[in-house]
């Protein structure tokens, strides 16, 4: 389980959240959503250690991810916008080499790393080095990687951000696989469908503050929206900028 309270960031004048809290619990999918320069980059990087926040807490299966970071990252998969893979080492290389930085068992990586490449149906570039792989490829051998620990929390920031049709259906499925298996999905997306179709509760985030938190009936009902997209546009006008 995810939950923030109350987290503040500034890049010197710039506030870049502002008080944000909100829950994502163990089997659910909890979408995180905002336009550009919302704080949803900011608040990921909190929740991925990468960043401390100024005030308030972010914790990670009650563990705080400002006070025990190591133990907070072996708890979560993290697949960030930007993939960040080594270029020179093939796809099956870069999970082995994470799958190692997580501490699991020399006896065991094999085996984990052959399940996670099957899974996610990479055999037939798994043993090609990441240079010139295309962005589907790409995105998929870093989900891999972030899953090859097997952590209860997964966050997900714009996943099927430039995958085609099929890579996106299949990334789809593994999403609600991990939810029905009761892990907890926090999901961060632009694409409005796939809010509708995966989240079950969605975090709205406007000028670095929350501007509304519940499932997706009650933010169609506190909106007046039926349509999704209709909610998100009126719900971050409900947030005055600073």
């Amino acid at each position: 389980m995810i939950e923030v309270d109350g987290i503040h960031k500034s890049f010197g004048r710039i506030r870049a959240v502002r008080d944000v809290s909100f829950d994502a619990p163990d089997g659910k999918i909890t979408g995180l959503l905002g336009p550009n320069g919302a704080g949803k980059s900011t608040t990921l990087r909190v929740l991925y250690t990468v960043l401390k926040p100024d005030a308030g807490t972010a914790t990670i299966d009650g563990i705080d991810v400002d006070v025990d970071s190591l133990a907070v990252r072996r708890r979560i998969g993290a697949l960030p916008h930007s993939a960040g893979l080594y270029p020179h080492l093939t796809a099956r290389e870069n999970v082995e080499y994470f799958a190692r930085l997580c501490g699991i068992d020399k006896a065991e990586i094999g085996d984990r790393v052959d399940g996670i490449i099957r899974r996610l149906e990479i055999e037939d570039f798994a043993d090609r080095r990441t240079k010139g792989f295309s962005h589907g490829q790409r995105t998929k051998v870093a989900l891999a990687r972030s899953l090859v620990h097997d952590p209860q929390n997964v966050i997900l920031d714009e996943p099927t951000s430039g995958l085609d049709v099929m890579a996106t259906r299949s990334l789809r499925d593994l999403i609600l696989k991990l939810k029905d298996d009761g892990r907890c999905v926090l999901f961060s997306s632009h694409i409005m469908q796939e809010v509708a179709a995966l989240c079950d509760d969605i975090c709205i985030i406007a000028h670095g503050q929350v501007a509304i938190d519940d499932s997706i009936d009650g933010i169609r009902e506190r909106t007046g929206c039926d349509d999704i997209e209709d909610a998100f546009v009126k719900a971050i006008h409900m947030v005055e900028p600073d």
